[in-house]
């Protein structure tokens, strides 16, 4: 495995390994960039085939957190950690004590909020032995209703934001009244999306890797329920990725028939050249470290004092930001992910440490 030659180190201020054999626990954080304040990103847990794909995982991910939080406007730098393991399967008490150890070790470097596979209440245990986790405070939410800390209410509501904002640009509809969505992910986040949407009256088309979540979309919003192979490539009007990431690659984005995509999930692009690929083909990609945003939004003012009028209108700014970066991209005849990038770098990397 390595490191410094690894084609996902991006100049990496961080990264540990951590290895505890009593709970079986092995986890990875890294920590991208800090100009900008202490790497806040969450902690996900997942079954990865390798440790060179769980490293990868860690390192995009990372990344990708810098630039989310500095287009969201936030004074956190990034950073990710992953745990290798099946969280139906593998996850235990001890398990998450041993990680929040290991979080521990870092003195307040990098913290950890809920991702695929944790919950708040697993950030909670891992609180036991570190102070350097959130998104596990009682407070109102962003909607009014109480929150116990988790960050998909906002990261939901903010993809909802930016996919209005992705069908105005594209399809010069004000509403979203018929207009047609896959939803590939209908966990926490991708389903509270599909519930905004059905809201809105827009037709959904599903899938997961979880059989039990497809029904309750099917049985509770009327959702279509669809295969793995068809989700991505329906004559829908948006595809919402609200899963894993690295979907959007040579093979999948040859047989896409949508003229958008705008979900949650992290790491759409499998390289950083499929955001060209997506452009060359007429499609609109709102880049995911933009549209997905909510979530941090909502735990960074967990940690400033919990607002949540300030919250809603942060994450209702996700729509603003795309927008420019929609109306930027039509004018300088870029794709919509280096026009992204060049605004998020405008904002860290000029940052005074």
């Amino acid at each position: 495995m390595t490191v410094f030659t690894h084609p996902e180190f991006d100049n990496h201020e961080h990264l540990s390994f951590y290895c505890d054999p009593d709970s079986g626990l092995r986890a990875i954080i890294a920590v991208h960039n800090t100009s900008r304040g202490p790497a806040l990103g969450g902690c996900r847990m997942f079954p990865y085939d390798s440790d060179e794909e769980a490293l990868r995982d860690a390192l995009r991910l990372s990344r990708g957190m810098t630039y989310k939080s500095a287009l969201a406007g936030l004074n956190l730098g990034g950073g990710k950690s992953v745990i290798i393991g099946d969280p139906r399967e593998h996850k235990s008490e001890a398990l998450l004590e041993a990680m929040g150890r290991f979080l521990n070790q870092l003195g307040g470097l990098y913290i950890a909020a809920e991702d695929s596979g944790t919950s708040v209440a697993d950030l909670k245990i891992m609180g036991r032995h570190t102070v350097h986790v959130a998104g596990i405070a009682d407070r109102p939410g962003f909607d009014g209703k109480p929150s116990n800390g988790d960050p998909s209410p906002a990261t939901a509501y903010g993809t909802f934001v930016g996919l209005q904002s992705a069908v105005r640009h594209k399809l010069g509809r004000s509403d979203l009244e018929g207009v047609k969505v896959a939803i590939q992910g209908i966990g926490n986040v991708g389903y509270r999306l599909a519930r905004h949407l059905k809201d809105a009256g827009a037709q959904l088309w599903v899938y997961d890797i979880h059989q039990d979540q497809v029904d309750r979309a099917v049985d509770e919003l009327g959702a279509v329920a669809v295969s793995a192979d068809e989700i991505l490539t329906l004559p829908v009007d948006v595809v919402a990725p609200c899963a894993m990431g690295a979907i959007l690659n040579d093979a999948s984005i040859k047989r896409l028939q949508a003229p958008i995509i705008a979900g949650a999930a992290n790491n759409q692009l499998a390289n950083p050249r499929h955001d060209n690929a997506l452009w060359n083909r007429g499609i609109l990609y709102a880049p995911d470290f933009v549209i997905n945003a909510g979530g941090i939004i909502d735990v960074y003012y967990e940690r400033q004092g919990p607002d949540p009028k300030a919250v809603r209108r942060h994450v209702e700014a996700i729509g603003t930001t795309l927008d420019e970066i929609f109306a930027r991209s039509a004018n300088e005849g870029l794709p919509t992910g280096v026009i992204a990038n060049q605004l998020a770098e405008e904002r860290f990397k000029h940052t005074a440490r």
